[in-house]
């Protein structure tokens, strides 16, 4: 069921509401009004393209009638047709300016879009209009919440719940509102009295057990999660969150039912194999475990803990040579992965690789040495710690993520940011645009020409150089230093090889050096800038991260889920293009990856005025265009972001138009 559906209850309810003026209207023509019944009967019946002809006759006779207008937008509102709606609110509200219902339904289809200041704005009129109808203030509510205004949200909804105490949404959205704000104690009171309002939704058992699981007391909470499964035997959600409670309490096999139960439902899910593959391993049976990882692998072939943890159960196995390879490839894909070299070096001691064994052991001693003398931030040293948990159960609503700046999302789903631009080694870069009116910086040319390194770029693609010729290019660097060679130049080139490798420590150190030689040079900072982001970045990707989407429905497919992100520390990063930009302010790609740093810091505003800045500095810079698109999206200013996107379409980002067909805003 779409999201028009879900708020089709809504208007067809209004409807009714408006259809009982309607009837005390005086018409001066009975076909009008035969024309009107016939409009309203299609709408309650949903059948709202023939709704939709007939209201066209109508305002072709009379084309200041409101109420054509008014109801026209309810059929295409349900259809989808948000834009069409909202222009045809708009136009019953210029032709009845005090039209209360115009203003809701119109507030409605803003809000659906993403436009929540607009939205809010047409709330307030409605309410000033008519402050007795008490629907406003839960639809205000709702939207004040998903724009995460918390406090005006649960004033709102308090007030709806005065006039309406008998709605067990009002309280569940009141809740989320309070949970939001840290308030326990009142997200409790409200979830309680959800259930107590209505006893046969199971959204009031999910939220109230999810709080009970945060505070230890799994056996209530499993409590409330078995009444969510037989409240609705067809939703995932109860199901995944009764096996995390079974696994608390110790019950893997009724953990493992049901999660053969979502992945039945929902065999895409890569989280419920990744939990099935653990508890399976708890309990012994290590080749179901190892085929779920196989899953998990082919799911999401980049994360890292899942070849970890394959690994280990590989070992279990008694596959010592398969347990090593996958080792090795969490370690190729996180070289500072010092978990992986220890439980690597134990394998090749068995293996009889004495020497092997005891490079891993140092390589790993020496990566949590360098976490803990370069890096103050306890998440950095808990990753590089062989001690740390990844046996963990994920929520259900944990996306696995990469490292490629991807974790910027909708309330539909994960919309990718472009990458930044740094100093890379690639072929030529056919990924830019390149015309009449191309950027160019004649500082930066200098810059790079002087570095005397074959394919040397300043992009945003990731290299394809391959990954022998990049290592062999790094070791010779490194004989170079080590021969004496410590000039900026050297060390700067070095810290792209390392970065190239993934050795981010070791590359944030030897670009501090490279700096230290050469402290007025923007474009070292610049670089040491993004090493940093992609080390927090990658290292993110362990941590189960990615947003999660915040959304209240009443279709099952979209029930509520509410958890809070987890915001990494890019402070060091911002710091240095800070630095960059002091040294060259009129340098746009500083501000194109600072809004970057500031997206994923959670500070969109901030992000978006730096995008505009590249935009003034550099007006044919298409990648700024396309990722301000995303932010406006995301900050709720939906037509102004597709303006944006479509600007980079035009400037030459291929995937602006896929973005554009897959979201249209205004679908046929």
């Amino acid at each position: 069921m779409s999201r028009a559906k879900t708020i089709r209850k809504y208007l067809i309810a209004l409807t009714a509401l408006v259809g009982a003026f309607m009837a005390v209207t005086s018409y001066g023509q009975y076909n009008k009004a035969y024309f009107f019944w016939m409009g309203r009967s299609h709408l309650i019946e949903n059948r709202y393209r023939e709704a939709i002809r007939i209201y066209n006759a109508l305002l072709r006779v009379d084309s200041d009638d409101y109420e054509a207008y008014f109801f026209r937008g309810i059929a295409k509102a349900n259809l989808d047709d948000n834009l069409g709606a909202e222009a045809d609110f708009t136009l019953a509200i210029e032709k009845n300016p005090v039209s209360t219902m115009a203003y809701h339904h119109r507030a409605i289809t803003r809000m659906l879009m993403g436009n929540y200041d607009d939205a809010l704005n047409d709330f307030r009129e409605a309410i000033t209009l008519r402050p007795d109808i008490s629907n406003s203030y839960y639809s205000r509510g709702y939207t004040y919440l998903m724009n995460r205004q918390f406090e005006a949200a649960i004033e709102d909804f308090t007030t709806y719940i005065f006039h309406n105490n008998r709605v067990a949404d009002a309280y569940l959205l009141r809740g989320t509102a309070w949970l939001q704000l840290r308030d326990t104690l009142k997200a409790m009171e409200d979830y309680n009295t959800a259930i107590a309002t209505n006893r046969e939704n199971p959204d009031g058992y999910n939220r109230r057990g999810g709080v009970l699981m945060e505070q230890g007391r799994y056996a209530e909470a499993l409590e409330d999660f078995e009444t969510a499964v037989a409240r609705d035997s067809t939703y995932t959600y109860s199901y995944f969150n009764r096996s995390l409670a079974y696994e608390r309490l110790g019950r893997f096999p009724d953990a493992i039912a049901d999660l053969d139960r979502v992945i039945e439902m929902n065999p895409d899910n890569p989280v419920a194999w990744y939990n099935r593959a653990i508890v399976g391993s708890t309990v012994g049976d290590y080749e179901g475990s190892l085929a779920d990882y196989d899953r998990v692998v082919d799911l999401s072939p980049d994360n890292v803990v899942a070849y970890y943890n394959r690994a280990m159960v590989r070992s279990r196995l008694g596959d010592v040579e398969g347990a090593v390879a996958d080792y090795s490839r969490a370690i190729e894909l996180y070289p500072d992965f010092a978990a992986a070299y220890h439980a690597r070096a134990e394998l090749r001691f068995m293996l009889r690789d004495t020497r092997g064994a005891r490079q891993d052991r140092i390589t790993g001693d020496r990566k949590i040495a360098e976490y803990q003398d370069r890096l103050t931030d306890s998440m950095f040293v808990d990753y590089a710690d062989s001690e740390q948990n990844f046996t963990r159960l994920l929520s259900f609503e944990t996306k696995f993520t990469g490292a490629n700046f991807d974790r910027l999302a909708s309330t539909r789903e994960n919309l990718a940011l472009l990458p930044l631009f740094r100093f890379t080694l690639h072929s030529p870069d056919t990924a830019r645009v390149i015309g009449p009116a191309a950027y160019y910086v004649p500082e930066l040319e200098n810059f790079r020409a002087s570095m005397e390194m074959p394919r040397l770029v300043f992009s945003r693609l990731e290299s394809d150089i391959p990954a022998d010729s990049v290592m062999a290019a790094d070791r010779t660097l490194a004989a170079r230093i080590s021969g004496g060679d410590d000039s900026w130049q050297t060390l700067f080139k070095r810290g792209v090889t390392q970065s190239l490798v993934k050795q981010f420590t070791n590359s944030v150190g030897t670009l501090t050096r490279a700096i230290e030689a050469n402290p007025s040079n923007p474009y070292l900072y610049v670089n040491r800038s993004t090493t940093r982001a992609e080390m927090i970045d990658f290292i993110s990707s362990i941590d189960g991260g990615g947003y999660q989407r915040l959304t209240i429905e009443t279709d099952p497919e979209y029930r509520m889920q509410g958890s809070s992100n987890r915001i990494y520390n890019y402070d060091d990063a911002i710091a240095d293009l800070n630095s960059a930009a002091k040294l060259s302010p009129d340098f746009a790609h500083i501000y194109y990856n600072r809004a970057g740093l500031l997206v994923m810091s959670d500070r969109l505003p901030e992000a978006f005025d730096d995008y505009t800045r590249a935009i003034e500095l550099n007006p044919h810079f298409a990648e700024a265009y396309y990722n301000r698109g995303l932010v406006q999206i995301y900050m709720k200013d939906t037509r102004k972001g597709y303006l944006d996107i479509s600007k980079a379409g035009e400037l030459g980002i291929a995937q602006a138009y896929d973005l554009i067909n897959r979201y249209n805003p205004n679908p046929d």
